[in-house]
């Protein structure tokens, strides 16, 4: 769907029990529920442009290792890798096969539009259970979860990465570390995006980078404590914020943060809330059907965007092709 076509947050048309900016049924077609939200701004004209980004040929991998938290974490498990002899089962040569678990928020990662629910009810009305996210067919599961984007060929877009930490760093000249709980503001993006020359367009994945993943692959007796006080950086929770990405028409978003946006997340009042609270993962996840991704590797992106003095690129992702999948790592390229 053309994004200059879809109403801006305050004209979007009133979805009965669901606040103004609700896209529900914005990009439903032919009577049939939609299950890709604002991946849908992904038009075949958008994406022929996106390719036009490619001129280094140099491509970056976005894909934290699975492993990469070192210490536990509450309520996931890490992955459990498991190297298998071939003769050991059953077969007459040599040779290895491997079996992997993990819990796919454990890493780098897409939230699917089933992720977060009020009352049971996700984006665009569905109903996800246990039992329907057993599906053992796409072809069945009427579900916005992650591999229905392979009918659409996946994600190809043009990226956008916006450097917070790069930013903060060197116009301010003062220490920055991305638990210090920073929250980043639309205006704060409109100004890294200006400092480093680059403009957004319709269909953008807009990547916002605070060095999360960074410091987190070398745990220290600091780390921990500021851990202690519970403040991640991370996109300014907002119902304005949220107009503003929509408004944008970005397809996506993603970053190197745990949960994308700013933690704690805060009440109406200003105080903090917990894991309930959170503004941006309903408004972007339910109510406009944008994915999130989250703790993406984003260092050596970084890096070249620097040297190079490109902040855009090519972005291509392919989730795991599994029915049911509430979220996925993003096997994410980026390429300039």
């Amino acid at each position: 769907m053309d994004p200059s076509s879809v109403p801006d947050f305050d004209s979007l048309p009133k979805v009965n029990g669901q606040p103004q900016g609700c896209a529900w049924g914005v990009f439903d077609k032919d009577g049939k529920k939609d299950v890709f939200g604002t991946l849908n701004f992904l038009t075949p004209p958008i994406v022929a442009a996106a390719a036009a980004e490619v001129k280094d040929g140099v491509s970056i991998s976005l894909n934290w290792p699975l492993n990469g938290i070192k210490f536990p974490l509450p309520g996931r498990k890490p992955p459990v890798h498991k190297p298998m002899p071939l003769q050991e089962m059953g077969m007459e040569c040599e040779g290895w096969d491997d079996e992997l678990h993990f819990n796919t928020q454990f890493s780098s990662q897409w939230d699917s539009l089933c992720h977060v629910t009020k009352d049971g009810v996700a984006y665009n009305g569905a109903c996800p259970t246990q039992e329907t996210l057993e599906v053992q067919s796409t072809v069945d599961n009427m579900l916005p979860t992650c591999e229905q984007w392979h009918s659409r060929g996946a994600v190809v877009a043009r990226g956008v990465l916006i450097d917070w930490k790069r930013y903060d760093e060197e116009t301010t000249g003062t220490p920055y570390h991305p638990l210090d709980g920073h929250r980043i503001t639309p205006d704060d993006m409109e100004k890294v995006a200006k400092w480093q020359g680059v403009e957004f367009k319709k269909g953008d994945i807009l990547i916002v980078r605070t060095g999360y993943t960074e410091v987190l692959e070398q745990p220290s007796p600091e780390l921990f404590a500021k851990f202690a006080a519970g403040k991640l950086s991370g996109v300014d929770g907002t119902e304005d914020t949220a107009r503003w990405i929509w408004n944008h028409r970005f397809a996506a978003v993603a970053g190197d943060a745990h949960g994308f946006e700013a933690l704690p997340p805060l009440k109406p009042d200003g105080t903090p809330g917990g894991i309930s609270d959170l503004v941006l993962h309903p408004w972007f996840l339910t109510q406009f059907g944008m994915p999130i991704g989250e703790l993406w590797d984003l260092k050596a992106l970084s890096e070249y965007a620097k040297k190079s003095g490109r902040y855009s690129f090519l972005l291509t992702s392919a989730p795991l092709n599994h029915p049911g999948l509430v979220a996925s790592p993003p096997n994410a390229i980026a390429v300039f």
